[in-house]
């Protein structure tokens, strides 16, 4: 008998959904339909704890970057900056000294 194309399931006046087969004669169609289920569950299931736990690391590391600032574990980079300024000012006034330039107003 041929399948009817135009319906996804065959009615149940037609054949029950046990004996029902799908493109081939080895393939049932209530083992297909059982199966492609768990497969979306285990798919929706992976995506759902992959989001969970890269929102958690986002969460955790925003409340380190956080704390971090709130401690002041930025002070020894802001104190390495000034030290940097504090050298650049230092080597240019030594090339003023050298030629003879006077130092600009500021």
């Amino acid at each position: 008998m041929d399948y009817p194309v135009r319906k996804i399931l065959p009615p149940s006046a037609l054949c029950p959904l046990k004996s029902a087969r799908w493109g081939v004669c080895w393939v049932n169609f209530e083992a297909l339909i059982i199966a492609m289920s768990v497969v979306g569950g285990i798919l929706l299931l992976g995506i759902t704890v992959c989001c969970c736990c890269c929102c958690r690391k986002r969460k955790s590391q925003r409340q380190v970057d956080q704390e971090a600032t709130a401690s002041g574990g930025l002070v020894p980079h802001r104190i390495l900056s000034f030290c940097r300024r504090a050298e650049m000012k230092s080597r240019h006034e030594e090339i003023r000294k050298k030629y003879g330039e006077a130092r600009p107003s500021s």
